[in-house]
């Protein structure tokens, strides 16, 4: 028998303005490093919230040591990894901040007001369900390309801010309430795409997704602990991006030819039997969300939601021969771009 989920912690105070959520799996020095910048975060309350999903011992034992006794700091230990979207979905629960700040545990704020200021263009604007925090490499405060989530031709623009469909994990801010009025993570993602599904839930609520380029997250971009793309990435990457257009209501047609081109990209890389699996698997995780009329409501996009898509994504991207061309070209051999995933 598995260890014992933590008993509930007692939640953050009405007072507080933002929730700082860490999820912690090892990087043990990174990890510390990332809790003291949100810390260290001014002008706002805060409380921060570190869900640990199954450590070794000793990097648990460690954690431990550090967080024990400090105020604004709460440490939940698990001994499961429900991967990124599960264990966002447990560490958020308990918290009580009308906003949600999401900070990877290899990354670290910018400045000390990144959170005061998210927290402030949320709390001046409603519409506003998220935003996009911009990525920056640590090591020299250049842009992360392996974290910007959104069309190549945007990137000269990335120190502006802009409306997108989606935000990226390393660091963003979330409206509580939009994020309890969606339902949360979808947990059966467990990794890649999760910010993209959650993001259409709320475009199809009427709500805005915004980037600030002025918000800045610096991004270890540490290999240690991650999915490798020869291991189960690329599976996760084409499952999961299979059963979100499923939801949205893309057709089977379209959906096959998003299938048939990861199939030559996925094995270009060596990695065609991940594709192929991962077709089954989307197919039944869409008819089980089928079966529930309510989650399906939420993504009912609409008129309005489509030309949100239209407008702040595909006008950035060309036409669909464009982005299937790219892919391909990505995945040859001897390519530039040969990792798995664009």
């Amino acid at each position: 028998m598995g260890a014992a989920e933590p008993a509930p912690a007692p939640a953050s105070g009405p007072d507080v303005d933002a929730d700082i959520v860490i999820l912690s799996l090892d990087r043990i020095d990174d990890t510390l490093a990332a809790i003291e910048s949100a810390l260290g975060q001014s002008g706002i309350t805060r409380h921060v919230w570190v869900a640990d999903q199954g450590s070794r011992p000793e990097n648990l034992a460690r954690l431990e040591a550090f967080c024990a006794g400090r105020e604004g700091l709460t440490l939940l230990a698990f001994p499961d990894n429900r991967g990124v979207a599960g264990g966002r979905n447990r560490v958020i629960a308990p918290g009580r901040g009308r906003v949600i700040i999401a900070l990877d545990n290899d990354a670290e704020f910018g400045a000390p007001d990144t959170v005061a200021k998210a927290v402030a263009a949320l709390d001046a604007e409603p519409s506003i369900a998220a935003i996009a925090f911009r990525i920056l490499r640590y090591g020299d405060r250049q842009d992360d390309l392996s974290s910007w989530g959104y069309p190549s031709s945007l990137l000269p623009r990335a120190g502006e801010t802009f409306e997108v469909c989606t935000f990226v994990g390393a660091g963003h801010a979330i409206r509580r309430a939009a994020f309890e009025a969606a339902g949360g993570y979808d947990d059966t993602l467990h990794f890649t795409w999760e910010e993209f599904d959650l993001s259409l839930r709320f475009i199809a609520a009427g709500m805005t997704v915004l980037y600030r380029g002025d918000l800045e997250i610096l991004h270890k971009v540490s290999p240690e602990r991650r999915f490798d793309w020869g291991g189960t990435r690329w599976f996760y990457h084409v499952r999961n991006r299979l059963y979100i257009e499923g939801k949205i209501g893309t057709s089977l047609p379209r959906r096959a030819v998003r299938w048939l081109a990861y199939l030559v990209k996925g094995t270009l890389n060596g990695a065609g039997m991940q594709t192929v699996r991962a077709l089954p698997q989307s197919t039944a995780m869409l008819r089980r969300f089928r079966s529930d009329p309510a989650s399906v409501a939420r993504y009912r996009l609409g008129a309005d939601g489509r030309a949100y898509l239209a407008r702040n994504d595909a006008a950035h991207r060309g036409s669909a021969l464009d982005r299937l061309g790219r892919e391909v070209l990505s995945a040859m051999p001897g390519a530039k771009a040969r990792r798995a995933a664009s």
